[in-house]
């Protein structure tokens, strides 16, 4: 596996260290660095940002939510990364939940799929820059069908450095991640589990098997953000851990529906789900933290002493997974390293 480093979410501000912790990972030889968006911080402005200081390291967004921008908005900033990083820019883009879809940018989440399929379709004829862009489907019409009547169809002034700048697809479900096995370059898996490699094995093999498909899982790239927390006590460190997974089982999502409880439930925690969402919702939010089990914990992230971490990433060496994406606040970010060897 390639080692690549996520930034994360901000929280209330920028994350101390994150520039320092960017030209470690340049300076050791990681594939990659990625930035996150939800409803705080946008993805592109520090991956810019901090990119700009690097030379080698491809910069990456995890993820570009697509009900945050029209596609011609995305292909505009992917063609723009692309030339400032002289060829080093991934496009990851995920269709996040109705929560953040409908609350937060005000459209419509029904359909997510075939909105997906439909805004990558469209982002990558807008990147070839081969003829005018139009488009008659049901979500991005080109031009507008209304308003002056007076939109005509336009190609970039930009030509792209790159005609097809790889695309990846942020999925939970199994048919998002056949999904992006179908239409897309690469997936990026959240919250990931050695034990579900199976599981997401025949999910993919179901979208390369379609018509069409891209690649076949050979040459297909997965990379995986996984929480490393190394310390002596295994107990502290699932501690780190704990209130990030009691928001997401709990809080980011209805209790009607819910993504990450869901992909939860199927990693073997049905009941402790429940309960998780259960006391989040009645605003408990402390007892939830605590009721999230230490072996959820261990199952997607790699927490404790060094050599139980470099024992556990055995397994994950075994698995579809290309890239380890090393989540760890900045400061901890040497000790990550020297533990993994």
């Amino acid at each position: 596996m390639k080692l690549g480093y996520h930034t994360g979410y901000w929280s209330a501000g920028p994350p101390d260290g994150v520039a320092e912790a960017i030209a470690m990972c340049e300076s050791l030889g990681f594939d990659s660095i990625w930035t996150a968006e939800a409803y705080g911080s946008d993805c592109l402005t520090p991956l810019a940002w901090w990119g700009a200081s690097t030379q080698r390291v491809r910069l990456g967004t995890n993820l570009l939510q697509i009900s945050a921008r029209t596609p011609a908005a995305t292909a505009m900033a992917a063609m723009t990364l692309d030339h400032l990083s002289g060829g080093r820019f991934v496009l990851g883009l995920g269709a996040s939940g109705p929560q953040v879809v409908e609350g937060w940018y005000g459209q419509p989440y029904p359909k997510p799929l075939a909105r997906t399929r439909e805004y990558l379709e469209l982002v990558r004829a807008i990147v070839r820059r081969d003829v005018p862009v139009t488009n008659s489907g049901e979500f991005y019409p080109l031009p507008y069908p209304g308003g002056t009547g007076l939109g005509k169809a336009l190609k970039s002034t930009v030509h792209p450095l790159r005609t097809d700048i790889p695309i990846m697809l942020g999925a939970e479900g199994p048919k998002n991640v056949a999904l992006a096995a179908e239409i897309a370059d690469g997936w990026l898996p959240m919250f990931f589990s050695p034990k579900t490699d199976g599981f997401y094995r025949t999910a993919l093999a179901e979208g390369f098997a379609r018509p069409g498909a891209r690649h076949t899982l050979a040459e297909f790239e997965i990379p995986a953000f996984v929480p490393v927390v190394p310390g002596p006590d295994v107990e502290t460190a699932a501690d780190l851990v704990r209130p990030s997974l009691a928001l997401y089982i709990g809080g980011m999502g209805a209790k009607t529906m819910n993504f990450h409880a869901e992909l939860f439930a199927r990693l073997g925690y049905p009941g402790e789900v429940a309960k998780i969402q259960e006391l989040y919702l009645d605003g408990k939010k402390k007892d939830a933290i605590a009721a999230v089990p230490t072996t959820l914990v261990e199952d997607i992230a790699l927490i404790g002493p060094p050599e139980k971490i470099r024992d556990e990433l055995a397994v994950w060496d075994e698995t579809l997974i290309t890239t380890l994406l090393l989540q760890a606040p900045p400061a901890a970010l040497r000790m990550v390293i020297d533990a993994l060897g």
